[in-house]
């Protein structure tokens, strides 16, 4: 069974000697009510003719609407219970949060409904 691997960037800033960093949370009917735990960075799985890299930028740029530029940081790859392989990029940025704009995804919900519904991929 092939592992998956998926890419993300940690968005943070210092103000006044606080670390502030961005997690977001994924949205759609499987994650309501469910904040404890489930906050992470803005990541996706990518496949072998992808690269990391360019995928964590675009999975950002996908879940916040906000395309990101700068000297960013390789960070220590991380294997997760599941054995998910998460690459994932540092970037030291202030970006307003209320900005953000997540992109959708469709699923039949609920299942077997036959009822396709619309859901931002993060809220």
């Amino acid at each position: 069974m092939k592992l998956k691997k998926s890419a993300g960037i940690l968005l943070y800033k210092r103000v006044r000697n606080q670390l502030f960093v961005l997690l977001v949370h994924p949205s759609g009917p499987f994650w309501k009510n469910k904040d404890r735990g489930h906050w992470s960075i803005p990541k996706g799985e990518f496949n072998d003719e992808e690269n990391a890299f360019d995928s964590a930028i675009r999975e950002f740029e996908e879940e916040t609407g906000t395309r990101l530029e700068g000297s960013f940081v390789e960070l220590s790859p991380v294997k997760l219970k599941l054995g998910k392989i998460v690459h994932a990029w540092a970037l030291e940025k202030d970006m307003d949060t209320n900005t953000i704009e997540s992109n959708t995804f469709e699923m039949e919900w609920p299942p077997k409904s036959g009822t396709i519904h619309s859901f931002l991929e993060i809220d």
